[in-house]
């Protein structure tokens, strides 16, 4: 027996309008752990193991910005015109 809402595609948005969905007007601020920070950021300096940041996502999933609070990276989206949503 198989779960119908776990094998039927919807076909109401294709994956490629979701990807496009919010450009340029939206972005998202998820919590990572320093540990992740040279994959997503492999330019920014070395910081300390164990750190909690906040880095602030185009709605694509490109990287803008790495900090140290989320209220940093939510004014980060404003001052670029941006809505920040959060992630988890």
């Amino acid at each position: 027996m198989t779960n119908e809402a776990t094998t039927t595609r919807n076909p109401g948005i294709s994956l490629e309008a979701l990807a496009h969905l919010g450009d340029g007007r939206i972005a998202y601020v998820k919590a990572i752990r320093s540990e992740d920070l040279p994959s997503l950021f492999p330019q920014a300096p070395q910081v300390a193991p164990g750190m909690q940041l906040f880095a602030l996502h185009a709605a694509d999933g490109t990287p803008i910005m790495i900090t140290d609070s989320r209220e940093a990276a939510v004014a980060n989206a404003w001052s670029q015109e941006l809505e920040a949503v959060s992630v988890h």
